[in-house]
Formats: C-alpha cells, structure tokens, sequence
C-alpha cells in the first residue's frame, strides 16, 4: 500500500477516517471555546491551560485500569460511543452560570472515556495492516493538522462573533455527526484478543510491552519531548489573547508539512535517521519566546517548530514493526494515553511556571527540557536494537473470526 488512493480503496478507511476528521475537528473547536470561557472567568494562564490539555491526565487512569480493554470491546460500538460520550459532555459544558470548578469534573470524566482511543488506532492497523499502517496514520495527521487549521481560525471567529457557549454547541453537534458517521459506515467486527478486561489483565500486557528495551525507548520519545512541546501550546491563549487561534492555527499548519513530507515523500531509509533531528527542531523554535515576540514571530516560529511533530510517525513506524498483531490496539492505545498523559503533565507545569513568571519564559523554560530529554534518550536509539520478547515467546492466542464485508447491525 503505497498511495493515498490505495487507502481510501480500502473498506471502511473512508467512514473511519470521516468520523475522526469531525471528531479532530470538534475537538479543536471545543478546546479554543473552553480555553477562553476558562481564561475570562478565572484570569488565570494555568486554569486556562489545564482546561484545554489537563483532561489528558486521566488518562494515566485509563494507562493503568482500561487498556486491556482495547482488544476485547466491538470495535464499531466503542468508537460509536466515545463519540456520543464527548457531544453529550461538551454540550452539557455549555450550560449558562455552570462553575469551573464543574467544567473540571466534565473533562475529567470525558479524559477517562478517552482512554478507550486505542480501540481506533488498533481498527486501523487490523484494516490497513502493519504494512499500510504508516501511511494510514499520515493520513489521520495530515487530516488532524487541516481540522486544527480551518477549526482553530473558525473557532477564534466563532468565539469573537458569537460566545465561548454557543461554540461549545457546535462542536458538540460536531461530535454527533462522528458517531452517527461511525454507526453506519464501520461494520460490525469482532474483538481482536478472547477474554475479559481487567486491571490484573492491563498491568500483565503493559509489563509484557514494557519488557523490551526498544519499545520502551519508543514509548518515552513518543511521550517526552512531544508533551513538553505541547505545553508550550497549552500557554497560547494566555501568550496572546486575541490571537491564539492564529497561533494555533500555524501550529497546525506546520504539523501538517511535517507529516506530509513524512509519511509520502521521504524513502524509508532516510525517514528512519531523522527521528531524533524532528524532535529537535520541534522544541528549538520556541526558545525564541524568551525575547517575547511579536505574534508575526510567534506564528513562524510555532509553525517551522510543529514540522518535527513528524517524529512521531517514524517512532510509530518503528513501535508497530515490533507489537504482536492481538495487542495492537492495547499497545498503540498506551502510546496514544501516555502520549496525552504528558500533554496533561506539560500543560500544568508550563502554566505554573507562566503563572510565576510570564508564558514567553515558561514556553523556552518547556523547550529547553525537551531538547535536553531528547539528547539524552538519542543514544539508546543507536545501538542495536534488542530482539523483542514476543518474537522469541509468542503467546497463544484464541482464533477469532473474520466478519464479512457486510455491514450487520
């Protein structure tokens, strides 16, 4: 599988890929809307950052009770339902004189739902297989980064023109159309692995993956300098008020060169030696925000920084080369919990240090220790890597059964 094309020929891509472009693009109207609401009620950079990125610390929870989970739910019905979860709890945020202190447990209950997100990344790897994986991830990137574009630029319109409120609102009507999408475009398969979730089943697989060295340096690469980074994103409404979607928006828009450039253009050889120049050239951009400058200047450097946000897909590359096919989605869903536990983590760290001193500051204080995170982890990568555990001791796993092509109630 070697083309776009070849993609969208492959069943049930197009509905999967549909649901998470309005799922993506929800999301990011949402978060602007709930970011500024937050911002003028309390006034305060790390209330405003936790309200946009903090909800991703449930999903350290999610890492350590629900993973096993990913494998062993229907997948259609769980991707159905997070969905409708999310547009049920955004819509209910946009109820008038609802206090903060409320909003907080509303994200936090939605951040433990998203800890079921590994069934999606799991689907598409049993659609596309290992082979067509890459490509198909791009594709969601390069999709994520147009929804962060077009919804950040319509949703700081939207916030201005009309109230953070009735922004909340349409996404939410957003997140609907990502639900009835997934209902009636996926078809009905069943789980990936035999047997019943439980937190003793979720500590054994997160050990197993955890085991082999080469995954673990994968995991914290996907999960560290990246999280920090986004920190630095967290601090974009309270850096500049009024223009922080233009901020996000060129964020996003760098994000998508990157994974464009990665994902289509580069030849396997050479993607695979510029994870580590990626992650640089993601966080040293922002080192420039000590000067505090202008939004002109800020949107350059946020954009030419979020090209190295492909690093993450020659990481993913490498993890999924080395993940058993029955714990695809448990293994690429604690990627994607660890990944936004970080993101959690980071946008309270950076808003607590913008809070005792101002977001440009905070924002090189967050880029500084990612470049130092990253040079440090950058040799593990270079040597050899280890055999993984589970090609030396495959595990027995139960046959499942293959659905049709038909799509069954």
């Amino acid at each position: 599988m070697r083309t776009y094309s070849d993609l969208f020929r492959t069943r049930e891509f197009t509905p999967l890929f549909l649901s998470s472009c309005f799922k993506s693009a929800a999301s990011t109207v949402s978060g602007l809307a709930l970011g500024t609401l937050v911002y003028r009620a309390t006034d305060s950079p790390l209330l405003s950052a936790l309200s946009m990125f903090g909800p991703s610390l449930a999903q350290v929870v999610g890492a350590t009770t629900m993973l096993s989970a990913a494998d062993r739910v229907a997948p259609r019905a769980t991707v159905t339902g997070i969905a409708l979860a999310f547009a049920l709890g955004t819509a209910a945020m946009a109820i008038p004189g609802l206090p903060v202190w409320t909003l907080f447990v509303l994200l936090l209950l939605l951040g433990l739902i998203q800890s079921f997100g590994g069934v999606l990344w799991g689907l598409l790897n049993e659609i596309l297989a290992k082979e067509g994986y890459l490509l198909g991830r791009s594709v969601f990137n390069m999709m994520n980064g147009v929804a962060q574009i077009t919804g950040y630029a319509t949703g700081g319109v939207l916030v201005a023109l009309l109230s953070p409120r009735l922004t909340l609102l349409m996404a939410a009507a957003l997140y609907l159309v990502s639900a009835v999408t997934a209902r009636l475009g996926l078809t009905r398969r069943a789980p990936r692995a035999s047997g019943r979730p439980s937190v003793a089943q979720t500590w054994r697989t997160n050990a197993r993956l955890w085991s082999s060295p080469e995954r673990r340096t994968l995991y914290l690469l996907l999960w560290i300098p990246n999280g920090l980074i986004v920190g630095c994103e967290s601090l974009y409404v309270s850096y500049a008020p009024n223009r922080a979607g233009a901020l996000f928006a060129c964020a996003a828009f760098g994000m998508f060169l990157g994974d464009v450039t990665t994902g289509r253009f580069l030849p396997t050889r050479v993607r695979a030696r510029l994870g580590i120049p990626f992650l640089l050239l993601l966080a040293t951009p922002y080192l420039v925000f000590a000067l505090r400058p202008g939004v002109g200047v800020a949107a350059v450097c946020v954009a030419v920084a979020s090209i190295g946000f492909g690093a993450s897909l020659i990481q993913q590359e490498r993890l999924v080369s080395l993940i058993p096919d029955e714990l695809s989605g448990h293994a690429l869903g604690l990627h994607t919990a660890g990944m936004l536990t970080m993101q959690g983590v980071s946008a309270a760290l950076a808003g607590g240090v913008a809070q005792l001193t101002s977001p440009g500051p905070a924002m090189t204080v967050m880029a500084a220790v990612s470049i130092a995170v990253t040079l440090t982890m950058a040799p593990s990568l270079r040597r050899r890597p280890a055999a993984s555990p589970d090609r030396q001791r495959p595990e027995p796993t139960a046959p499942r059964e293959r659905q049709s092509g038909v799509n069954t109630p």
